[in-house]
């Protein structure tokens, strides 16, 4: 039975280089983003709506540039990540630029989501089998698990340097730990390297990464809500820097006896994490149309 999924794309961190366009690039034939790729297949399985998470400065140019390309297509919404959406009695430093993370973003949207839905990050393509596998669980599931798509760590990499990734941990199908990492090739092995100062250790090509690709139930957002406040209380004093991030969130949910399904997807993640990469994507990009797996002219 097919049932309403949203999909929230976290777009806030876009920022000032979407004006630039630096890291945002056209990557298909006629000019699409990474997230038009993204929005066509969530379109193909059936997802029901749209949210953009997105900073207010940027929606006439977001909306004129990408969102009015698929408004016709599915129902888009745009949500505003304000950095003043805070808990009550909280003082915000003035050095404080930055929003409050990713766990805030997907908090900012909870009057806007009716039922299941998915977040990505906004400039990672990710492939359609993750889609059609997320939206194939939500469909056949009345649980209240979470879910998050995995990828092989060797179908995540560049050739141009380390990317962070977190290096999943599992038991009888379901997420127990993430180790995020930096991750690079060194002499023809893959070693990560955690991002909290332990040693590295090296991972064999099909093990399984996470990609901020997660399904959640609409019971995220009370645990986003309580876990915001808490998140606060622990920061108080240094709240110049510190993010509240969705994987933090993910694990205390775990620890509270909430199961996290893993998915495996075999598609090939792509991205421009450095600018050498952006050739290879275009290539990549054109191979996939090419091969009829999307028409030449994403919306037309």
């Amino acid at each position: 039975m097919k049932k309403d999924l949203t999909l929230v794309i976290l777009a806030a961190g876009m920022g000032s280089r979407f004006g630039g366009l630096k890291q945002v690039e056209p990557i298909g034939p006629n000019g699409e983003f990474i997230i038009d790729y993204s929005i066509y297949d969530a379109i193909k399985a059936g997802f029901t709506k749209v949210i953009f998470i997105i900073k207010e400065d940027i929606y006439d140019l977001f909306r004129d540039t990408i969102g009015k390309r698929v408004e016709e297509k599915i129902p888009v919404e745009y949500i505003f990540q304000d950095i003043n959406d805070v808990p009550n009695g909280v003082m915000i430093p003035k050095e404080r630029i930055k929003p409050w993370g990713t766990a805030h973003a997907v908090l900012s949207c909870k009057d806007n989501v009716q039922g299941n839905f998915v977040m990505i990050n906004s400039d990672d393509f990710y492939g359609r089998d993750a889609y059609m596998k997320i939206a194939e669980y939500f469909n056949n599931s009345e649980s209240d698990d979470y879910v998050m798509v995995s990828f092989r760590v060797a179908n995540t990499m560049t050739e141009n340097g380390s990317v962070k990734r977190g290096v999943c941990e599992s038991k009888d199908g379901h997420l127990t730990n993430i180790i995020e990492s930096s991750i690079e090739k060194v002499n023809d092995k893959i070693i990560a390297t955690p991002l909290d100062g332990r040693d590295s250790f090296e991972v064999e090509a099909n093990s399984l990464v996470s990609m901020n690709f997660f399904g959640f139930t609409p019971r995220m957002f009370k645990a986003l809500s309580d876990g915001f406040i808490k998140f606060f209380d622990d920061n108080k004093n240094d709240l110049s820097k510190c993010e509240y991030l969705i994987p933090d969130v993910v694990f205390d949910e775990i620890k509270k006896g909430v199961k996290v399904n893993i998915l495996e997807s075999t598609d090939k993640w792509l991205g421009v994490t450095y600018k050498e990469d952006k050739e290879y994507v275009v290539s990549e990009i054109q191979k996939l149309v090419d091969k009829g797996v999307y028409p030449n002219n994403l919306w037309k």
